[in-house]
Parts: structure tokens; C-alpha cells; sequence
């Protein structure tokens, strides 16, 4: 694999770190600045919010910019917003850090997605987006955990500075590997990048993945609460347990590229999702049995994010064919809906635990995810009706 792809990889270890992190410390955060769980946790919808807004709105502004350049650029604003978060004296001035790191996110893995498919043969396409989403997976792996310690025992700023180093250090990562003659797309017109919000089958798998993602986060977002509050581990077990649940995820992520480039898209979504929709249900009935909730969380995070590459793929392979134009920005849309799906989660998961409790929000997530499930379904028999007329 290019060079290039492992500084894209670098760069999106550091990114998901800030975006991940939050969930082992929403309790930390809740109490030091004295509010609630549910306003804890609306520091990853608002970071979200500003992935949604920045994905495809920023990605359609930036599409003349040099790649090298809109890239370092990026992780410059990112890397600023963590300091910002780091001399927050207050809840609101951290929500404007969030947001301001989640417009950087966005363009990032809008940009970054094309690029990585750029640079391998198409049939490794999401095996190559696999390995930049790994910096994501990575990010569980090592990142969350190492920051949910720092911000438990050293505080929870100190994590957003230790953040912002790494965000130096991909900046750096990206000005060292990423070539300087990397080709921007030709552009569709104005309209024509605009039919991106309005082709069917695009719309469709946007609303896949906003699904599948607001499913997850239903019950992810509370996680660090849930494995402390009704599993009874201890804090310091919490960030052992989001290390493991990490490592199930990096290799969630990889093994998700393979089964999408060996079977397709659409059949290696429709497994990880049936999975996923019964691990949750499963998670409904052990969250409060200690090792039997451990387990399931393993199990659950080599799913969770197993349907990255597939969706990535199969979106920027839509757009080649309806809108070959404007690739890019439905690449960036996509990103949005991951992360509508993510805000969309965390709300509803907090509107559950502030009604009903941690306990709930599992089976709400598993639901969420069969309306997933169901909709990829759909757009497979789609597309075999568009194979049919055209053969």
C-alpha cells in the first residue's frame, strides 16, 4: 500500500481520538464542570453537527483547493480546536471547540475517502479505506483509552492538549508523505453537485448509514456510565474495557473491508447489520450481568464499525455512476450521515437514560438498526432491477 495512505491513516488516528474520546469521559466531564449526563453527552452530537455541516458543505467550497494543501489546512484547524477545548474555562466555550474539530473531521474523511481509493486498484478500494479508517479504529484501540485515563486521573482538558500534540504530529505525518501532485476531481457544476442531494439511491444510502450509526450510539455514547452504573466496573476497569473494545473494533474494520471487496457491499452489510441489530438485543439482557456485559461489548465492537469501508465504498461507487461530477462531495455526505446518524444517537440515547435509564437504551439501538438493515436491503434488490435493464 502507498506511502500515502498510512499518512492519511495517521491523520485519522488523531481525529478519532477527539471524536471518541468524549465517551470515556462524559462522566468525568459531568462532574467536574457540575452538569448532567445527557449534557455530557451532547458534546458528541454537537461534534457531530459540525462534521454534518462540514462534510459536504466545506468539501464543495475546498474542491479546487490542492489536496496537500486543503489537508495540512485541516489538521491545522483541528488541531486548534483541541487547544481551544483544552483552555475551555466553561461548557459552552468546550461546545464551540467541538464544534469547530468537527468541521475539520468532515472534509477530512470527505477528501481523504476519494484519495485513498485514488491510489490502489478498484477492486481494493474499500480495503484501502479500510486502512485509513483504521487511524479510527487505532484511535480506539490506544487513543480513547489513553485519554479517558489522562482525563480521569490528570483531568479532562489535560486529554485535549495531549490531543492537539497528536494533531501536530499528523500535520507533520501529512506534509512529509502526502504527494504534492495529488490530482483534484473534475468538478460538476453547481447543480450537478447539488443532484447528490437529490438522486434516490444516493438518498437512500445516506439514510442507511445515518441509521446504522444512530443505532449504535444510542447505547455506545453511554457506554463508560453503563459498564460502571449497571455492569459495576470500576472507572480504571472502564478504560481497560474501551482498550479491548478498541482492539475488537480495528479488527471489525479490516475484516469489514475484506468481506466488502470479496462479496460486495450490499451482502456484507446486511450480514454486519443482522449481527449488530441482535448483539444489541442481546446487550438489552446482559448489560447488568458483569463479565456476560463485557463479552458483549467485545463482540459488539468487531461489528460496530465493521460497515465503514462498505459504505464508503459503495457510495463513491453510486456516485462514479449517477454523479461522476461531484464524487467527492456524496462522499462528504456520507460523512454527514455517519455523523447525523452519531448526534441523532447520542440524543436519543440521552433522551432515554434521562427518562427511563441506562438500561434502555440497547433495545432502542437494535430497532434503530433493522430500520438499517432493512433499507440496504432494499437498495440491493435496487440495483439488481437497474442491472437488469441495463443487461
Amino acid at each position: 500500500m502507498p506511502l500515502a495512505l498510512f499518512a492519511l491513516t495517521l491523520s485519522a488516528f488523531a481525529i478519532g481520538t477527539t471524536e471518541f474520546v468524549i465517551v470515556g469521559l462524559v462522566p468525568t466531564i459531568a462532574q467536574q464542570l457540575s452538569i448532567s449526563l445527557p449534557s455530557a453527552g451532547m458534546l458528541v452530537s454537537v461534534y457531530a453537527l459540525g462534521v454534518a455541516i462540514g462534510a459536504p458543505v466545506l468539501t464543495a467550497l475546498t474542491g479546487k483547493m490542492p489536496r496537500k494543501l486543503l489537508l495540512t489546512s485541516l489538521m491545522g484547524l483541528f488541531t486548534a480546536g483541541n487547544l481551544i477545548a483544552w483552555l475551555a474555562p466553561d461548557y459552552e466555550t468546550l461546545i464551540i471547540a467541538r464544534l469547530l474539530t468537527g468541521l475539520a473531521h468532515g472534509v477530512f474523511f470527505s477528501v481523504g475517502t476519494t484519495i485513498a481509493t485514488s491510489l490502489v486498484p478498484k477492486e481494493k478500494a474499500a480495503s484501502a479505506i479500510a486502512i485509513m479508517f483504521g487511524g479510527l479504529t487505532v484511535a480506539l484501540v490506544t487513543g480513547v483509552p489513553l485519554g479517558t485515563f489522562i482525563g480521569q486521573h490528570f483531568g479532562w482538558r489535560e486529554t485535549f492538549l495531549a490531543v492537539a500534540a497528536l494533531g501536530i504530529i499528523a500535520l507533520l505525518g501529512s506534509l512529509i508523505l502526502i504527494p504534492k501532485n495529488r490530482p483534484t476531481r473534475a468538478l460538476a457544476s453547481f447543480r450537478g453537485q447539488l443532484q447528490v442531494l437529490t438522486h434516490p439511491l444516493l438518498l437512500l444510502i445516506y439514510a442507511v448509514t445515518a441509521l446504522g450509526y444512530g443505532g449504535v450510539f444510542t447505547a455506545f455514547t453511554f457506554l463508560a456510565p453503563m459498564m460502571q452504573e449497571l455492569a459495576g466496573f470500576s472507572p480504571s476497569a472502564v478504560s481497560i474495557i474501551l482498550l479491548g473494545y478498541g482492539i475488537s473494533v480495528a479488527i471489525g474494520n479490516i475484516w469489514g473491508g475484506k468481506l466488502a471487496d470479496k462479496h460486495g457491499p450490499v451482502p456484507a452489510l446486511t450480514f454486519i447489520f443482522a449481527a449488530l441489530a441482535v448483539l444489541l438485543g442481546v446487550f438489552q439482557f446482559t448489560a447488568s450481568l458483569h463479565y456476560a456485559a463485557l463479552a458483549t461489548v467485545l463482540m459488539m465492537g468487531i461489528f460496530a464499525f465493521g460497515n465503514v469501508p462498505g459504505l464508503q465504498v459503495y457510495v463513491v461507487q453510486k456516485a462514479e455512476c449517477h454523479t461522476p461530477g461531484a464524487v467527492e462531495v456524496a462522499s462528504g455526505l456520507n460523512i454527514a450521515a455517519f455523523n447525523v446518524g452519531i448526534a441523532l444517537g447520542s440524543v436519543i440515547g440521552g433522551q432515554i437514560v434521562a427518562r427511563y435509564g441506562l438500561a434502555q437504551t440497547p433495545w432502542v439501538g437494535a430497532v434503530i438498526v433493522l430500520l438499517a438493515l432493512a433499507l440496504i436491503m432494499l437498495s440491493g434488490r435496487l440495483d439488481k432491477k437497474t442491472q437488469q435493464i441495463y443487461s
